[in-house]
């Protein structure tokens, strides 16, 4: 099944890591590849929740929550004919703070073609999107 991982160290604690991770309808402010995030149902991240996001140079995405352990992971996935993208965050604990890894994987009859053409420009997103969550999450209190 083709896919990457991005694993980065944070210096802040795994609460604060996961606060950021959770919390998508802030990830339009603090993840430059992230435009809109428009969550279709009321409350907290659960195993169900659907949100809808819009990324530069991609298709407007419906993303399901199929995993989540409260304060530690998530994984939610998103299909189109032929496709489906399954994306997982983890937060551990780390001797220095945190680390955040993100991963993504694409399956379906027509994931080989899909990757070859969104290869690169998810690997820059998931980087982005780790970096980005790093700052915020080693960010002084707002």
């Amino acid at each position: 099944m083709p896919g990457l991982e991005h694993t980065v160290t944070i210096a802040a604690p795994p609460e604060a890591v996961w606060a950021v991770v959770v919390d998508v309808e802030r990830w339009p402010e603090r993840i430059p590849t992230v435009e809109a995030v428009e969550r279709l149902e009321a409350g907290p991240l659960r195993v169900g929740s659907r949100t809808r996001l819009q990324q530069p140079r991609l298709p407007t995405a419906v993303w399901t929550v199929t995993e989540l352990t409260d304060g530690r992971s998530y994984t939610w996935e998103s299909s189109s004919p032929g496709v489906t993208v399954t994306a997982s965050h983890v937060v551990e604990p780390h001797p220095t703070g945190s680390r955040l890894t993100l991963s993504v994987t694409v399956s379906g009859p027509l994931s080989g073609i899909g990757w070859l053409m969104t290869r690169s420009l998810t690997g820059r997103y998931v980087g982005t999107e780790a970096d980005s969550v790093k700052y915020a999450a080693e960010a002084p209190a707002e």
